[in-house]
């Protein structure tokens, strides 16, 4: 199955998942509820989701002087791309990111760490990948994911303390809803809504690694920086927010077990495998 199709259909599980909540919760206007703020939540996200990312971790601004704007100057005119704003970010751990509502309004930030330890053609694989999401919109879908999860778990919350007090949906009679049902909805619905948000990021993570690989010319260069990567992460965790990690080209902090479930990235031996298998 495609990514594009693969993303869309996941979307509008979890949109679905959104409205049986509210429907639960209040009838039709719970679901109109729910409905009203999904879309209050992804119109600030549109608009304010990169100013905010950017400032959260206290990326700063570089000029054309920056090798790295030069680097990312010369990938997007080959990806036919308008020329990002460029960011470094001040921290040691190794990591990279694009942000932005559209490839007009598009911004790339790498941390200091990254740039210390890959060199020049491992660095251009990072920036190709950061260029391929902006390329492919993954950022606006992905804020959408954000969003949307977040609305699930907020509804959800609403919906515990009406289950609490007695509330909860009444029918046309004015009778109450199934309170085992209402519970249950409680409790597995953020749960679904996080495995979905994941797994649409890790769709889109494997089409901007094929995306980034393309705009770079080889694969090898991404290869070897995610192998990299994968290494000094875990020496140098980054202090993220979980809310953001699905932004990052390397999960910030590490996952095991049954968390692995949750993880807004795919394990890197198979991206590895699957770039390898594009060369």
């Amino acid at each position: 199955m495609g990514n594009t199709i693969k993303t869309a259909l996941l979307l509008g599980l979890m949109s679905g998942v959104l409205l049986v909540l509210g429907d639960l919760l209040g009838g039709n206007s719970g679901l109109m509820m729910a409905f009203a703020f999904a879309v209050i939540m992804n119109f600030g996200s549109y608009w304010f989701s990169d100013k905010i990312v950017l400032k959260m971790y206290r990326a700063q601004p570089v000029g054309p002087e920056h090798r790295l704007y030069q680097m990312t100057a010369r990938l997007a005119q080959r990806a036919g791309l308008p020329m990002p704003k460029v960011y470094i970010i001040p921290d040691q751990s190794p990591n990279a990111f694009a942000t932005g509502r559209n490839p007009s309004h598009a911004a790339v930030a790498a941390t200091e760490g990254i740039l210390r330890i890959l060199d020049e053609r491992e660095l251009e694989g990072v920036m190709a990948h950061e260029l391929a999401h902006v390329k492919n919109r993954d950022i606006l879908i992905g804020s959408v994911a954000a969003t949307m999860a977040a609305a699930i778990m907020m509804v959800a919350r609403m919906a515990q303390f009406a289950a609490m007090f007695g509330g909860g949906r009444r029918d046309d009679r004015g009778g109450g809803g199934n309170p085992i049902a209402l519970l249950a909805t409680v409790i597995l619905a953020p749960l679904a809504a996080m495995l979905i948000q994941a797994a649409i990021s890790r769709s889109r993570e494997f089409g901007a690694d094929k995306g980034g690989a393309e705009i770079a010319g080889t694969p090898y260069g991404l290869v070897d920086a995610l192998k990299k990567l994968e290494s000094s992460s875990k020496r140098i965790p980054m202090d993220a927010n979980p809310a953001t990690a699905h932004m990052f080209i390397i999960k910030p902090f590490s996952v095991h077990g049954m968390l692995s479930l949750f993880s807004t990235h795919p394990p890197t031996e198979s991206r590895v495998r699957a770039l390898l298998g594009q060369a």
